[in-house]
C-alpha cells in the first residue's frame, strides 16, 4: 500500500478502511507554558515534529475554561499517586456556596483565557505541516461546573438545588458551544471533548442523562462541522454503553485499565477507538519491550481497523524518551 498523508491515515481509521500503518499520537501536559499562547503552540508544534505524531491535540490546563468566572490556580507539581501529570492546582474556586451559581452566565470567548487559548490554534494551524490534522481539547459543561466548585461541593449543591446548577450548566454549554464553533472558524479539524463525570463512581445514570448529556450535546452541535471529534470518557467506571451513541467519530477512555476493552468496544461504537496503550504504569515504569507489546496486542484486538494508537489519557511528564519513542515505532513494526 502506497504511504498515506497523515489526514489521510486517520480519514481511513475513522472509516475502518485499511491504512498503512495503524495511526498513533499522545498528548500531555506543558506546565507553565500552557498559560502562554505562543509557548503552548510552539510545545504542540515541537511535541508533533518531535515523534511524528499523526495529529496534534491542544492541551490547555483544564483551569482555562473556568478561569474567566473567578477560579485561581497556580502550578505546584503535586504528584498524583507515583508520579504528576503536569495539571495546574486549584487554589480558589468560584463556587463557594449555592447562591454563586446564579452569578454563572456566559462569557465572551473572544477575551480572557478563552481568547488566548484560540490564539494558540491559530499559531498551530498556522505553522503545521498541512496535513496533519488539529482538534482542540474542550472540557464539558459538567466538567467546567465540577472545576468551579470543587467535585463534592458540585454534586451536594447538584442534588441540594438541581434547577440553580441547571441553569449554570445551560451557560457553560453556551460558552463552550461557541468556544467550539470558535475553533472550527480558526480551521480545527475537531474537537477532543473531555467528560469527567460520566463515570459510575462519579454520577448514577439518571443524573449524568438529566444533567450532562443536554449540555454535550449542545457543545457536539457546535463540533458537527468537524471530521475529527473525539470524545473521552475519563473515569475508573465510565458510561461507555451510555454515550456510545455521541455523534463523534472517535471515542477515547483508560481501555487498559476500564471496560469495555478495544475488542469488546468494536461492537459497541461505529467509529474509530483510540486508547491501547497503559499510560500510568506500563508507559511510565515499563520497558521498550512492554510498551511495544501493548501496542502489539491493541492492534491484534481490532485486526488493525478503526483504531488509533494512544494512551488512555494525558501521560505524566516523567514517562521515558524510549517509551515514548518505543509506542511511535511499534506501529511501524508491529502488522495487523
Amino acid at each position: 500500500m502506497a504511504v498515506m498523508t497523515k489526514e489521510e491515515r486517520i480519514r481511513a481509521a475513522l472509516a475502518g478502511e485499511a491504512v498503512d500503518r495503524v495511526p498513533v499520537a499522545l498528548w500531555r501536559h506543558w506546565p507553565i507554558d500552557d498559560q502562554d499562547a505562543e509557548l503552548l503552540a510552539e510545545r504542540a508544534l515541537e511535541y508533533q515534529k518531535r515523534y511524528d505524531w499523526d495529529f496534534i491535540k491542544i492541551p490547555p490546563s483544564s483551569t482555562f475554561c473556568v478561569a474567566d468566572y473567578g477560579v485561581k490556580h497556580e502550578y505546584r507539581a503535586l504528584p498524583t499517586g507515583l508520579w504528576s501529570l503536569g495539571e495546574r492546582t486549584y487554589t480558589e474556586r468560584a463556587i463557594r456556596q449555592i447562591a454563586d451559581w446564579d452569578r454563572i452566565e456566559p462569557l465572551d470567548i473572544a477575551k480572557g483565557t478563552y481568547g488566548r487559548i484560540l490564539e494558540c490554534l491559530r499559531i498551530v494551524i498556522g505553522r503545521r505541516e498541512r496535513t496533519v490534522p488539529v482538534v482542540q481539547t474542550v472540557f464539558n459543561p459538567l466538567a467546567m461546573a465540577r472545576y468551579l466548585a470543587g467535585e463534592e461541593l458540585f454534586l451536594a449543591h447538584l442534588r441540594q438545588d438541581p434547577r440553580r446548577v441547571e441553569r449554570a450548566l445551560k451557560s457553560l454549554a453556551g460558552t463552550c458551544a461557541r468556544f467550539v464553533s470558535a475553533c472550527l472558524d480558526e480551521g480545527a479539524d475537531g474537537i477532543f471533548l473531555s467528560t469527567s463525570a460520566a463515570s459510575y463512581e462519579v454520577m448514577s445514570v439518571a443524573e449524568y442523562q438529566q444533567f450532562g448529556r443536554p449540555g454535550d450535546m449542545e457543545v457536539l452541535e457546535a463540533a458537527s462541522r468537524g471530521w475529527f471529534n473525539i470524545l473521552h470518557i475519563h473515569g475508573r467506571y465510565p458510561m461507555f454503553t451510555e454515550l456510545a451513541d455521541y455523534p463523534v467519530q472517535a471515542v477515547n477512555w483508560h481501555d487498559r485499565s476500564a471496560e469495555p476493552s478495544l475488542k469488546e468496544a468494536l461492537g459497541l461504537f461505529r467509529g474509530a477507538l483510540i486508547g491501547g496503550v497503559e499510560q500510568y504504569q506500563v508507559l511510565h515504569f515499563g520497558t521498550p519491550a512492554e510498551v511495544t507489546a501493548q501496542v502489539q496486542d491493541a492492534i491484534k484486538q481490532v485486526g488493525g481497523r478503526r483504531l488509533i494508537i494512544a494512551a488512555g489519557c494525558t501521560y505524566p511528564v516523567t514517562v521515558p524518551e524510549c517509551n515514548l519513542i518505543a509506542v511511535r515505532r511499534a506501529v511501524e513494526t508491529v502488522s495487523s
